[in-house]
């Protein structure tokens, strides 16, 4: 994991600053997106990205929100959680946008999370990213993965930490001259203003957030949110915030949420799952003696236990929050993937087959319930409903894995194989992938398949062949 304080965009900001070849044209829309996904691996590489599809799917909810109010937005806009404690939220050339998990932990609407994004999102609209690179000097594109490799592996404490270092401090250097100015800042809160009335949000959320960040401003410059180092000018656009919003009359095109309760469910999920355990744990045992009527507390609570392996309380815990909500199907949901996780398979297929009755489209339903066949060693049952899931959610890694263990077991070789090596390829395990293709091609008989598959193993046998080359 990347130290909290060391900022990507500083890392990009340095790499496009470095000296070299001087585009004259300034970078295309094409070359941006060749130099977001330059950036993009080495991001994936040194970053946990939350693989969630209850947390990936509302961050792209929200924020196709508010791309889908742009004027024919250049980009395809793509939303990602890190699983960081801190705050920060940034954007990479080509509209790829990151928040941190410990941002979002401390908003309490989507009218907060919303006005984030549309700030990053006027940021990559306004072309702010692309004007810092046109005005600088880079160096070519074919070393520019390396040096970034560089500088994150250095930032992570690798070996070369030394080198990486004066590599950062130049970075810094770069940083100051090239991040986002202050006009910058409040044009892309200006911008952000009217994508969040046009997406019928309220803009006050984005006031509230950077109060809150603000706040956060104690004593030292180590405990400065991260964010108000890459976005200057905080406490003007606070003030600029204020006036624009107190000087606007309220919208009447306010909208609801992109779905019922579904920024509490993501608010629970990221502080059960990806917060500070002992923290997490301590926080919600406190809320469930000062709150025992309330059925989210024990919710919660349960839920941060199962985490921590306390199942049987967890259980107890959990059942008590649905009593009181006996028809939420996300309680039903998890309830039965703690029973799944302690062991007890038929109460946990009782709830998983209730609750996907319900939310026949959820991806931990589907994924606990197949799992569950297959723990009773039905594998007929549980092979239909893990493909279900793969075909309504394409992006959720871990489900390619438990589907290839199912076609495994029932002895669909091919299948079974060809699935491992799309888990395989989605965690960057090229030497795994690999295995998994060659096996899948040994038993695949359809012309299309192997076709697929061979084009994917040149590729990635290519790729694994100059890593190691690197590496020597």
């Amino acid at each position: 994991m990347i130290r909290k304080h060391i900022s990507i965009w500083m890392v990009v900001l340095f790499l496009l600053a470095l000296p070299g070849a001087q585009l004259s044209s300034g970078l295309t829309v094409s070359e941006e997106e060749k130099l977001s996904r330059s950036i993009l691996g080495h991001i994936y590489s040194h970053y946990e990205i939350i693989d969630d599809p209850v947390i990936d799917n509302y961050i792209n909810r929200v924020g196709g929100r508010i791309v889908s109010v742009l004027d024919d937005p250049v980009f395809d806009y793509k939303f990602h959680v890190i699983n960081v404690n801190t705050f920060n939220a940034f954007a990479i050339p080509a509209g790829y946008i990151f928040i941190n998990s410990g941002l979002v932990a401390a908003m309490d609407s989507e009218d907060e999370l919303a006005g984030i994004l549309a700030h990053e999102i006027a940021h990559v609209n306004a072309r702010h990213i692309s004007q810092k690179i046109e005005r600088s000097k880079k160096i070519g594109w074919a070393s520019l993965a390396g040096m970034a490799a560089g500088i994150l592996v250095g930032a992570a404490g690798s070996a070369e930490a030394g080198q990486a270092l004066t590599m950062g401090s130049q970075a810094a250097g770069a940083a100051a001259e090239l991040s986002y100015s202050r006009d910058n800042e409040i044009q892309a809160d200006q911008l952000g203003l009217i994508y969040l009335k046009d997406a019928g949000y309220n803009g006050e959320g984005l006031l509230k957030i950077l109060k809150k960040m603000r706040s956060k401003q104690w004593f030292s410059t180590e405990q400065i949110p991260t964010y108000m180092r890459t976005h200057p000018a905080i406490d003007e656009r606070i003030t600029y915030l204020d006036s624009q919003l107190a000087s606007t009359p309220k919208s009447n095109k306010t909208r609801p949420p992109v779905a019922e309760g579904a920024f509490d469910r993501v608010h629970t999920y990221l502080i059960t799952q990806y917060g500070d355990e002992k923290l997490v744990l301590k926080y919600l045992e406190t809320q469930v003696k000062q709150h025992p009527q309330d059925p989210m507390a024990h919710y919660r609570y349960g839920l941060i236990l199962a985490r921590v392996n306390r199942r049987a309380e967890a259980i107890e815990h959990l059942r008590t929050a649905l009593q009181k909500r006996a028809f939420d199907p996300y309680m039903l949901r998890d309830v039965g993937r703690v029973y799944y996780l302690d062991g007890q398979f038929e109460q946990s297929l009782k709830m998983l087959k209730t609750a996907r009755n319900m939310i026949p489209d959820d991806a931990d339903c589907g994924l606990y319930l197949g799992q569950t066949y297959m723990a009773m060693g039905l594998y007929d049952e549980a092979t239909p409903i893990l493909r279900d899931v793969i075909e309504k959610h394409r992006g959720y890694t871990r489900v390619y894995y438990i589907l290839g263990q199912s076609l495994g077991k029932q002895g669909n070789l091919a299948d079974a194989h060809y699935y491992l090596g799309i888990y395989h390829t989605r965690r960057r395990d090229l030497k795994n992938a690999i295995v998994q293709y060659q096996l899948a091609l040994k038993h695949t008989q359809d012309a299309e398949r192997r076709a697929t598959i061979e084009k994917r193993l040149k590729k990635f046998e290519e790729i694994y062949a100059k890593q190691r080359k690197q590496r020597r």
